[in-house]
């Protein structure tokens, strides 16, 4: 992971810690370890940052952190001998990385069962694709390689239908729309995607669903599955996702973003049943829009 600087005279470990996701005790530990250097050089956490220095994060680091079984609450909408679908809740980190290492859902998952594919590495078993962190609702997982392999193919080739619902901050002026820019990293801070030019095509389906004074409750369609797609392209319209902890400033404390994975539709990759699951939004979320009713 590479970092350019943009602020001077911070501490190293708190600069990193704003500006990741890791926390800053994993950054004192990392930068202890060398696995961080400035520009070419290792640092103590103390360090005072000048604008422009080049942060390097050696990401192995979470390769050697041992991956604990742990007991977790899942809410397993969905499971037989090749796959399981999940309903998980905000609050939960779907796979170890970037400072969560403990409770995390593979943490979970590792407790469940031993039957989780692991062709994306242990710290990764049964995972075909995420959710970020406070994103709640549905998601798929492998019990074998075979069965990961073939969803993940299903993602690439847009067979599979995702459907979110979002409230957003606005009151959004159409009824649909059709959001279309290419997401990147951003240059300054890692833990945030941006539009940019040089960044991977991405396309999301907006409509909208119910009208508020100050919001709008919408649906959302996946083309792509970039890193915070949705958070970021409602961002870029002027519409940013309520809540939102890194894309918008207004917040509720201890819930995050309210977007929610609400329908997931798919034919099975081994029976070829064709299957749909659904879930209701997460309590804080409808009582929420309970209030603006």
């Amino acid at each position: 992971m590479k970092l350019i600087v943009n602020e001077s005279d911070i501490r190293i470990d708190k600069y990193l810690s704003q500006n990741t996701d890791f926390s800053r005790e994993t950054i004192t530990k990392m930068l202890k370890e060398n696995y961080i250097t400035v520009n070419e050089k290792e640092v103590k956490p103390s360090y005072k940052t000048k604008e422009n220095d080049i942060v390097i994060i050696d990401e192995s680091f979470i390769k050697e952190q041992n991956i604990i079984p742990t007991k977790i609450d899942l809410d397993i909408i969905y499971e037989d001998e090749y796959l399981m679908v999940i309903n998980k809740p905000t609050g939960l980190v779907v796979h170890p990385g970037n400072g969560h290492y403990d409770n995390t859902l593979v943490n979970g998952l590792k407790y469940y069962t031993d039957n989780l594919s692991d062709i994306s590495g242990e710290e990764r078993v049964g995972i075909v694709h995420r959710l970020d962190k406070d994103t709640s609702g549905l998601m798929l997982v492998a019990k074998t390689n075979m069965v990961h392999e073939l969803l993940a193919d299903d993602f690439k080739h847009k067979r599979i239908y995702r459907e979110y619902y979002a409230l957003l901050k606005g009151v959004f002026p159409t009824n649909s729309a059709e959001v279309e820019a290419p997401i990147g990293r951003s240059k300054t801070a890692f833990n945030k995607m941006e539009v940019r030019s040089d960044g991977k095509w991405a396309k999301t389906n907006l409509k909208v669903l119910k009208r508020y004074t100050k919001y709008t409750l919408v649906s959302l369609v996946l083309e792509t599955g970039r890193t915070h797609q949705i958070r970021v392209h409602m961002k870029y319209i002027g519409y940013p996702v309520f809540n939102d902890p890194v894309y918008d400033k207004e917040v509720i404390p201890s819930f995050g973003q309210f977007l929610h994975s609400k329908t997931l539709r798919f034919t099975h990759p081994v029976t070829k049943t064709k299957l749909e699951f659904t879930t209701e939004l997460p309590e804080v979320f409808q009582e929420f829009l309970n209030k603006l009713d």
